[in-house]
């Protein structure tokens, strides 16, 4: 299997910038208006009415660029729409459709049609269904129609309605256009003040070892995360290995993800054991690479042990050298399999004490096809199989005879186009599993906990000390208590 290459990072980089909804708002916007003005481009009062007019408009790209309108917020976009019209100012109808028009293009058959099918191999005919995806996708991502075409119109009507009275050298309303704005933030500001209220709760002091240190080590620990696993629909999918690891183990039927789930911004908080606004990583578009705190890697060297991540190529942009790539550009019919076969081969030449592998085919297919399809339930079931097939490897290697197994999701996917990030239902709360010597057989824990837990248990089992800002405390409930083990 090929690791990702260093133009494939670079490109996943650089597609970041489009599926994420922050960046890919401006920058569709003045790809639109450029467009519409492709006639006047040896004008240089183009170019000068042109620059005005973005300078005057910027205070409104501002606004989108740093808040998000998910879920049901999105709908409150359209009182500004609405406000503009009625003030009166012009509307230049070309432009709107042409917006409307190059946003459908973009996100139905550029992104689901072309993209999928060159990337994992999905039908040409994508687009029949991916349609229903964009327009039900409640996530905050470019694939989000009812966020983003409102977003898009009114910048663009603002941003012609100024170029056009410079143009023809009208006076420019100053004082509307300023009053529109500050009332505009006022009304965001209240929004997100009282109804953007479902971050999930953070733990405020830093995790501690337990006071009574049980017998719960273990000589390794492997974690397998099914990237974008929606828990109610892997509960629906045949699933009897995973079904055999619950009942022979611990099951953690409340265990929260992350805000915002993104997939970096999840896999950062599990193996650093804390929150984006502390490690640095607050979406899958990474500004500065690298985390600002030790990851469970960082502990684990400090008493001489190794850890290994097989991931996707951004997982790099967190996670840095302790991070394995695989190409993400195959037929997703062939992804776990090729990833599950590398795994394998990782353990054996390298026989790390944590071994963290990710599984992206279920993930693809919610993004490609939509969750609540057979497609997602056939992939949840092709990763029960590969599971199986990899841990029944592991004991024939005799590399299970002390190990602790984690099975999890790094965030759930909801409708639309299996979209995560501002917790919708289907995302917050994710599969968790705990197996190995030391685990309580049977047990299921239904307490809430939350997914940062994971590196301070990891360093628990290990011996290690806790990454340096771990929050999440250790997950005792798991593990057996003295008198168990006598038994």
């Amino acid at each position: 299997m090929k690791s990702a290459s260093k133009f494939e990072k670079v490109a996943a980089r650089c597609w970041n910038l489009l599926n994420e909804g922050k960046p890919f708002t401006p920058i569709f916007t003045v790809g639109t208006m450029l467009l519409f003005h492709l006639g006047d481009f040896a004008s240089i009062s183009f170019w000068l009415n042109f620059t005005i007019s973005l300078a005057i408009t910027l205070p409104l790209f501002i606004l989108f660029f740093v808040y998000d309108f998910p879920l049901f917020l999105r709908n409150y976009l359209w009182a500004p729409v609405v406000a503009y019209l009625v003030i009166g100012w012009e509307w230049n109808l070309g432009l709107s459709l042409l917006g409307i028009g190059l946003y459908f293009f973009f996100t139905v058959f550029f992104w689901g049609t072309l993209y999928y099918h060159l990337r994992i191999g999905t039908s040409w005919l994508n687009f029949t269904r991916f349609w229903k995806l964009v327009l039900k996708n409640s996530d905050s991502t470019s694939g989000n129609a009812q966020e983003q075409l409102p977003k898009v119109l009114l910048l663009l009507a603002c941003w012609q309605y100024t170029y056009s009275l410079l143009d023809t050298s009208q006076q420019l309303p100053i004082v509307e256009f300023l009053s529109f704005f500050a009332a505009l933030f006022v009304f965001t500001l209240i929004l997100h003040r009282y109804l953007f209220d479902w971050k999930p709760k953070v733990y405020e002091e830093y995790a501690k070892e337990p006071e009574e240190w049980k017998e719960d080590g273990a000589d390794r620990v492997v974690v397998i995360v099914v990237d974008g696993m929606r828990k109610e629909r892997f509960q629906e999918a045949e699933t009897p290995f995973l079904d055999s690891l619950k009942a022979d183990g611990t099951e953690f039927s409340n265990m929260e993800t992350v805000y915002p789930a993104r997939t970096v911004v999840c896999f950062s908080s599990m193996f650093t054991g804390t929150y984006p606004f502390e490690h640095g990583i607050t979406s899958n578009m990474v500004w500065k690479l690298g985390i600002k705190v030790e990851s469970i890697f960082d502990s684990l060297r400090k008493v001489g042990k190794k850890g290994r991540l097989l991931g996707v190529a951004h997982l790099v942009d967190s996670m840095g050298s302790d991070v394995d790539t695989f190409t993400a550009v195959m037929h997703n019919d062939k992804a776990d399999p090729t990833i599950m076969k590398k795994a394998k081969h990782i353990m054996k030449e390298e026989d790390p004490d944590l071994f963290i592998v990710q599984m992206i085919g279920t993930d693809q297919t919610g993004h490609s096809r939509g969750v609540l399809y057979d497609e997602y339930l056939q992939k949840i079931k092709e990763a029960d199989r590969l599971i199986e097939d990899f841990v029944q490897w592991m004991t024939e290697e005799g590399k299970m005879e002390n190990t602790t197994l984690f099975i999890c999701a790094d965030h759930g996917q909801a409708d639309g186009i299996g979209g995560h990030g501002h917790l919708d239902e289907g995302e917050r709360f994710v599969p968790f599993i705990m197996h190995g010597p030391n685990v309580r057989k049977g047990r299921k824990v239904e307490a809430k906990h939350s997914l940062v837990s994971m590196a301070s248990t990891i360093a628990h089992i290990l011996g290690a000390p806790f990454p340096s800002h771990a929050r999440g405390p250790v997950l005792e409930e798991a593990f057996r208590r003295k008198e168990e083990h006598r038994e």
